[in-house]
């Protein structure tokens, strides 16, 4: 038995790196995959056509049962014809692992409209577009009883990064795009949660076509999409069951959380708990420790 048996799967940016070892992983555990990749380079610009269609043939060579799909998650057409691309094939969804994205790096001073609004388009507004497709498939579902192999609800997957939590120089646009998805993910595990959609990140860093000229991976082997596919399908999982609103990190063998946490702080007793300028400065070390 397979973690995932039975379960079908969108993986948007599966065409290479962290996508395509999700989408072979989650095969692998039994799952129907749909792999989605138009093939554009890592900047967006025009790449290798046919990465998506390659991968599900590796699927169904393998013995899995994988179709593939070219629409871009930038448009709200293209999210809702990736997710109706599942439904034709499979009859259903269950699982959405959103891995699509594009790098655009420059120092924010020199970022300009085109930079910024490519990689917001492609991270932010595409996981907001697929989530909104995925979630209403999936309550279509949930109004149709679900089946015995199937019973309801389903599981998103986001990436987040260490860019979006963190920081990061010369990523303005993707950190903010990745923090964004941060926040977003975090309210859909509010508002989906009637719904039984549960809404997790991923948090990965490893050594991709999208991060392997970087100086830090100049001599790392240890760092792979495959240390990282297994936390997405844990989260896809029936292990992850009442688990939503986290963010799942790892770096190679390293597995940990990023958590959003508030200071003790300080409270001022008089003039009505009003604070001057000066009494926050002198009380600084104590408010944000």
């Amino acid at each position: 038995m397979g973690t995932l048996d039975g379960k079908v799967i969108v993986v948007t940016g599966a065409g290479n790196g962290i996508g395509r070892a999700v989408a072979l992983s989650a095969a692998k555990a039994g799952a129907k995959v749909l792999v989605v990749d138009p093939g554009g380079a890592r900047d967006g610009g025009a790449g290798s056509e046919g990465v998506a269609e390659n991968v599900a043939k590796e699927i169904r060579a393998a013995g899995g049962e994988a179709v593939h799909c070219t629409e871009s998650v930038a448009t709200h057409e293209g999210a809702e014809a990736l997710v109706q691309a599942a439904v034709s094939a499979f009859g259903r969804v269950d699982v959405l692992a959103n891995l699509a994205g594009i790098l655009r790096d420059k120092t924010f001073l020199k970022m300009d409209d085109e930079l910024w609004d490519s990689v917001i388009s492609v991270h932010l507004k595409g996981t907001f577009y697929v989530c909104q497709a995925f979630a209403k498939q999936i309550i279509a579902q949930n109004r149709d009883g679900g089946s015995a192999d199937a019973p309801g609800g389903g599981r998103i997957i986001n990436t987040t990064s260490v860019s979006g939590m963190l920081g990061n120089f010369g990523q303005s646009n993707y950190a903010a795009a990745k923090a964004g998805i941060y926040g977003l993910s975090r309210t859909l595990s509010i508002e989906l949660q009637k719904h039984r959609i549960a809404v997790n990140c991923v948090a990965p860093i490893a050594k991709t076509r999208m991060t392997e000229d970087l100086p830090m991976f100049a001599a790392v082997d240890s760092m792979s999409p495959e240390h990282v596919a297994p936390a997405y399908l844990f989260l896809a999982s029936d292990l992850a069951e009442g688990k939503t609103g986290h963010v799942l990190a790892v770096a190679g063998s390293r597995m940990y959380a990023f958590k959003l946490i508030e200071s003790a702080g300080r409270f001022k007793e008089t003039d009505d708990g009003i604070w001057t300028p000066e009494e926050i400065a002198q009380h600084w070390d104590s408010i944000v420790k």
